[in-house]
């Protein structure tokens, strides 16, 4: 595909959209080669440091839920931190007029940990105006849900929401279970 170019999948909520990201969530990004190093050394660091953790937790008695979560976000951020290292190496650089070749005879478009990840899944759910009272953006278009990711992006939203929602049971269980039972038996809970 070449850059930008799209296929509509589910008519117009569901769209297969080729871009590549040369930086974090939302495009954001560091300035220069450097500050893509940067962020791919930080990178490689939270996936080690996500990696140990897992180890660790797995040694103790653990919720599946919380190792399910961390799983999936170590596996999007090793996904993507895959595509990061090795993408500008062996493809062209992408445009909107030509396709990137698998690995071209001139070499990839980057150099180690300095390549974009491809983003494809695009949802644009609800498209239209706001309402002109609407203070700053009146009258401004606004179409939602605008971001364009990948399979990798959502496994880590997917892990840290299960996180975020199932806080108490995967990092308080003894608490929440001691509690429980005193409320059974009728004691009063412990105070901290």
């Amino acid at each position: 595909m070449t850059l930008g170019q799209e296929f509509n999948v589910l008519g117009n909520w569901f769209i297969i959209h080729f871009t590549e990201n040369p930086g974090m969530a939302f495009g954001m990004q560091f300035s220069g080669d450097y500050g893509k190093l940067l962020l791919s050394v930080f990178r490689i660091i939270a996936i080690l440091g996500i990696i140990y953790y897992l180890y660790s937790i797995t040694r103790k008695p653990v919720k599946t839920g919380l190792l399910v979560s961390l799983s999936l976000v170590l596996a999007g951020a090793m996904g993507n931190m895959i595509d990061s290292a090795f993408y500008g190496m062996i493809f062209s650089s992408s445009n909107y007029f030509e396709v990137a070749r698998l690995f071209p005879a001139e070499g990839g478009y980057g150099t180690f940990l300095h390549g974009r990840v491809v983003d494809m899944l695009y949802f644009p759910i609800l498209e239209g105006y706001y309402p002109s009272w609407v203070p700053f953006v009146g009258g401004d278009h606004f179409i939602f849900f605008r971001p364009v990711f990948n399979i990798a992006d959502s496994s880590i939203t997917i892990g840290v929401l299960l996180m975020i929602l199932f806080q108490k049971q995967f990092f308080h269980p003894a608490e929440v279970t001691e509690t429980a039972e005193r409320k059974e038996d009728g004691e009063a809970p412990l105070v901290q």
